[in-house]
């Protein structure tokens, strides 16, 4: 069955339907009141959707911050069963032409450093490792912590 993928911008009436998608792809989500406090402002972001005959699913979503001329990449999550069909690397280019599009000429990310799927990803969409933020994430096994590949990708 064909579906047609649409991007939307995030609202505050579409929390709900996000929160559900947060909570499956991260051992330790944002907080209802902390995804809300990342829309509008200096926040933008899409929600890519896939129509199934005469429903829209939710299949996931990405949160950036814009700062002067400079993005970055909050958050982006890709519904776990969904994951693995292209959907991460469309909501990437989705997010990276909206920052070019909002005169964005750098952006930044954050990655677990044992998200090696993750990582690849921004590799193979000319991100480069620049720092390193050691024991900054809880493990996601409940003990300890884990660092952050801080990763940078110029614009053209």
């Amino acid at each position: 069955m064909n579906s047609i993928l649409k991007y939307t911008d995030i609202l505050p009436t579409d929390l709900a339907n996000l929160m559900p998608i947060e909570m499956a792809c991260h051992s330790h989500p944002w907080s209802e009141k902390t995804f809300m406090s990342c829309i509008g402002g200096r926040y933008f972001g899409k929600k890519l959707s896939k129509k199934l005959q005469a429903n829209d699913e939710f299949v996931g979503f990405y949160i950036g911050e814009l700062v002067i001329d400079e993005a970055t990449l909050m958050d982006i999550c890709v519904l776990p069963n969904e994951q693995g069909k292209g959907f991460g690397k469309k909501l990437l280019m989705q997010f990276i032409a909206e920052s070019k599009a909002k005169g964005a000429i750098k952006i930044h990310l954050e990655v677990r450093a044992k998200n090696i799927a993750a990582q690849m990803l921004y590799m193979n969409a000319g991100f480069i490792e620049v720092a390193r933020r050691t024991g900054y994430y809880p493990s996601s096994k409940g003990f300890g912590y884990e660092d952050a590949i801080v990763m940078c990708s110029i614009i053209d």
